[in-house]
């Protein structure tokens, strides 16, 4: 509610007929325009007194939006370019005008799980985004006191149609999809957990190839590992391997299957769908590695073998739940075991008569010695004999100009070395190609498990920052309200968009903080308290409602029907997140549903008044921040997208009467636009039709 009382009798004198409001509500929501704060991006509002300026048209909520990262610039601020003073001077401007700040961090910082422009995940980028939020919590500290730290997600690029929430058995199944071909075309990436480095996208329409295993057959006879003799009964998701005397093998040492009447080892092609089995198939066995490993079963070496080495010393698995291995994965294990297989065979097959060459060598040098003697206490026609003799020794093979047996035992030991020489690097480099291939798959792991796991670490720390900073201004009696990360929703097309991405960021993050808390000696119930004070979400209207445009409408219905379905998913998930209390700040914009303008809320087709009726059915009680952007160009201002909210949710505007000439109340049209009642015309008369002011008492009164 706002009131206006600008309608006058004269310039001394109030209307007589302003209109008294009977409460301080907006229509059935249950908001008012003081609930409403406004976004300012420090860079374009360059200094204090611009932002001074700005707190003139009423707010009660300002964000501060840094727009640089790294070394700031005069259109990319970073939280240091604001020095001891000038922090000082925003606390006393938002004491002195009753205003509560709020941050947010970098725009630049895309999630902190790392992932640099290369799709590379790296420890540097990690850092630097980590960095960057922490400097804006020290801000927040310093200016606001308290409140939320936005954070931007966007932790990886991921598939839409193959996302795990998209192809869950509910009403909403399939209901996204990027493109008509995505889900043949979908690519994963996976990633070497030593240099979170990309080792190759597997990609869902190309097959691999791999040999295909001897395994028992149903009702066929084996010797188990324990020398029994057994009947196969296989299932699909546990084959039994067996080598070619019909004894069980690990898989690990598993054999190709040969076809005797074609005389050739079997291969076959893999879809995903077999990957999927595959990769079932391994979690199986990591899980069983895992608890053999827990219970000290396993050998060194059976630990370096092990499928899920790299599950074995990670500290937050508790469970073995938490273990899986996903499909690309599986893909890439796969190759590589193929891969490793190729090498393995190829030094075999230079090192395999290396034995013989050596024993060869040893011979021949021995021989040499004999002929030597021989040769030195010989006549010139015993010479020619032992010539004749090594030629038809060799059977033709010897020159015609033959030496004499000396020179022929050496250049068959010259031959022999090189032969070794040759043997010796080719064998080692494929075993050594082989052994790098059998170490790559012990640190291979789904880009989406790396980056969250990242992603949940990051998060923690930046949240503990918080919890620090907070309990400092607790103890200085500084602290309005506890400071926490409020990770926001970005753009459909990378990870933490969805809300139940969001969510299980969220989650996971919380889970990795108390870990944290716990190793520096908290309780687990204080430390989960923490976790919850101090990591929730930053709902945005507008990045929600991007997910329209990959939304998949059903045929049989109208646009209008779809559109309404589309709406009614967005308030579910919404009605999901609040009621989790996973909701713990508010960005208000909208658009049509394809890209981020910031049009003004009602200007678009984002359900924002339903959204918000929402929130607060749930409870919700916290900030509400209009982002302005569009409005700055296409309208006056960017305030203007606030008053447009203000009418959106159809706050009255009482007591701007204008005057005894008209008793109509104004609109917002007329307060926003109507440069306060001066397009309406005169109340008053003036000029030639004007009595003259000769003929007039001083009090004013008429003579007549």
């Amino acid at each position: 509610m706002v009131e206006f009382g600008t309608g006058y009798f004269h310039t001394m004198d109030r209307d007589y007929v302003h209109g008294s409001p009977s409460d301080n509500s907006t229509n059935d929501v249950g908001v008012s325009p003081g609930d409403f704060g406004m976004s300012l991006g420090l860079g374009p509002v360059p200094n204090v007194q611009a932002i001074n300026a700005k707190l003139r048209a009423g707010t009660k909520t300002m964000e501060f939006v840094f727009t640089g990262a790294g070394k700031g610039s005069g259109q990319g601020q970073t939280p240091e370019m604001y020095g001891l003073k000038q922090r000082q001077a925003l606390v006393e401007i938002g004491r002195a005008n009753q205003v509560n700040f709020t941050t947010h961090a970098t725009v630049g910082v895309y999630g902190l799980a790392g992932m640099d422009q290369q799709g590379n995940f790296s420890k540097t980028s990690k850092n630097f985004s980590l960095q960057e939020i922490k400097r804006a919590i020290e801000f927040a500290a310093d200016v606001g006191t308290g409140g939320p730290i936005v954070v931007h997600t966007g932790e990886f690029q991921r598939p839409i149609v193959d996302a795990d929430w998209n192809e869950q058995d509910n009403e909403w199944r399939k209901k996204f999809q990027m493109h008509s071909e995505e889900e043949g075309r979908t690519s994963f990436r996976v990633v070497d957990t030593r240099t979170g480095g990309v080792i190759q996208e597997a990609r869902k329409n190309r097959n691999v190839s791999r040999p295909v295993w001897k395994v028992a057959q149903e009702g066929e006879k084996y010797i188990d590992f324990e020398r029994k003799e057994r009947i196969a009964h296989p299932t699909k998701d546990e084959p039994i391997y067996i080598n070619y005397e019909k004894k069980q093998i690990k898989p690990k040492d598993r054999v190709p299957l040969f076809d005797a009447q074609k005389g050739v080892f079997l291969t076959k092609q893999m879809s995903w769908d077999d990957l999927v089995k595959e990769a079932e198939e391994m979690t199986k066995r990591a899980r069983e590695e895992w608890k053999e490993h827990k219970a000290g079963k396993l050998t060194k070496e059976e630990e370096e073998d092990a499928i899920g080495t790299r599950f074995f010393h990670d500290k937050n698995i508790t469970k073995e739940e938490q273990i899986k291995i996903r499909p690309e994965e599986a893909y890439i294990i796969s190759t590589l075991e193929t891969n490793a297989a190729n090498s393995r065979g190829w030094a075999l097959y230079y090192g395999g008569n290396f034995d013989e060459h050596v024993e060869d060598v040893k011979k021949l040098k021995l021989a040499k010695e004999f002929y030597e003697k021989l040769e030195k206490s010989a006549s010139e026609e015993e010479r020619e004999m032992m010539k004749k003799q090594i030629k038809s020794l060799a059977g033709g093979l010897v020159p015609a100009d033959a030496e004499l047996p000396t020179k022929i035992i050496d250049l068959q030991i010259q031959q022999l070395e090189r032969q070794m020489k040759q043997a010796m690097e080719a064998a080692s480099a494929q075993a050594s190609q082989a052994a790098e291939a059998r170490e790559t798959i012990r640190h291979v792991q789904s880009a989406e498990t790396y980056a969250l796991n990242e992603a949940y670490d990051s998060y923690a720390q930046a949240a503990i920052s918080t919890m620090m900073h907070s309990d400092k201004l607790q103890q200085e009696g500084k602290l309005k309200k506890p400071l926490f990360i409020a990770m926001e929703n970005l753009f459909p097309e990378s990870y933490g968009a969805h809300p139940d991405e969001l969510m299980k960021l969220v989650q996971g993050s919380r889970d990795r903080m108390i870990q944290m808390l716990k190793n520096q000696g908290m309780r687990e119930e204080e430390a989960r308290k923490k976790s919850v004070a101090h990591i929730n979400t930053t709902l945005d209207t507008g990045h929600l409602n991007m997910w329209r445009k990959y939304w998949i409408g059903d045929k049989d219905k109208t646009m209008k029907e779809n559109n309404e379905e589309f709406d009614k998913w967005m308030l579910t998930k919404i009605g999901e997140m609040a009621k989790k209390k996973m909701i713990g700040h508010v960005h208000i914009d909208d658009n049509y549903g394809y890209h981020d303008d910031h049009l003004a809320p009602g200007e678009g087709n984002t359900p924002i008044v339903n959204m918000i009726r929402v929130l607060k059915q749930n409870g919700y009680d916290q900030e509400m921040i209009v982002e302005p952007g569009a409005d700055y160009t296409t309208d006056n201002s960017g305030f203007h997208s606030v008053m447009k909210t203000w009418r959106l949710f159809g706050s009255p505007v009482y007591g701007a009467g204008s005057g005894v000439s008209s008793r109509r109340r104004k609109s917002w049209s007329d307060v926003g636009y109507g440069f306060f009642g001066q397009n309406e015309p005169p109340y008053f008369v003036f000029g030639a039709y004007s009595p003259s002011e000769e003929w007039t008492l001083w009090s004013g009164v008429p003579l007549e």
